[in-house]
């Protein structure tokens, strides 16, 4: 079970979104002020911190800096009543990974809280071996059959997103999300485009092919080798 620690000081929004996440699965912890979620830093392993910014004693930009200094790598999602690009910027360059302005959809919430999740398990693996293929992070490229094909990069991040967790279907919606961003003016079909150029790209693939699902989005599958 994924660990979240919830640092919010109104206890009403608290709630809610601690009881949204604990049905989504989650394990979740409170704090209610950056001081307090600090303290439990210390003691505690979490996956993903998720952190208003207007709070008392450290506010949410002071803590994601105390994270970052700390060495810790856990996503951080950003939750504020700014929605100024100024906030924006000081919440990115304080180390957030994702930032929501109030009022919170909590539906919007845990499918970002999700996609930061994936993204941290993909950033931390590098590397993805799927039957004899490889998938290098740090070069853009797939090594299959002796051959190495370098692929631009969000090819490459679709490519691996998919493969990172094959069998499971993803819906253009969360795709365009999580390759291009929540704020992209890109069209949905875009990512019709990148799955053409990837099934072209590996159309003799014995490891892994991308399959269709029909009124939902698209899933990888694992081929078993002969």
């Amino acid at each position: 079970m994924l660990n979240i620690l919830l640092v919010e000081d109104d206890e009403a929004l608290s709630s809610a979104i601690r009881e949204k996440l604990l049905d989504e699965g989650f394990s979740v912890s409170c704090a209610f002020d950056g001081k307090q979620a600090a303290e439990v830093l210390d003691e505690a392993h979490f996956d993903l911190i998720i952190s208003d910014v207007m709070m008392p004693k450290m506010d949410g930009f002071e803590l994601s800096r105390y994270v970052r200094r700390d060495g810790k790598s856990q996503p951080i999602l950003i939750i504020t009543a700014k929605s100024e690009i100024e906030d924006m910027q000081t919440g990115f360059k304080s180390g957030a990974d994702d930032y929501m302005s109030k009022p919170i959809n909590l539906k919007e919430l845990v499918l970002r809280v999700h996609a930061l999740l994936r993204r941290a398990k993909i950033a931390n693996e590098k590397r993805l071996l799927i039957g004899e293929s490889e998938l290098d992070y740090d070069t853009l490229s797939v090594r299959s059959e002796g051959e190495r094909i370098s692929l631009a990069p969000k090819e490459f991040r679709l490519l691996f997103l998919l493969l990172s967790y094959a069998g499971r279907i993803f819906t253009r919606f969360e795709i365009m999300s999580e390759i291009w961003g929540y704020e992209t003016d890109s069209d949905e079909r875009v990512v019709d485009t990148h799955v053409k150029k990837l099934r072209a790209k590996f159309e003799n693939s014995k490891d892994f092919e991308i399959i269709t699902v029909r009124g939902l989005g698209y899933k990888a599958v694992k081929k078993e080798r002969a």
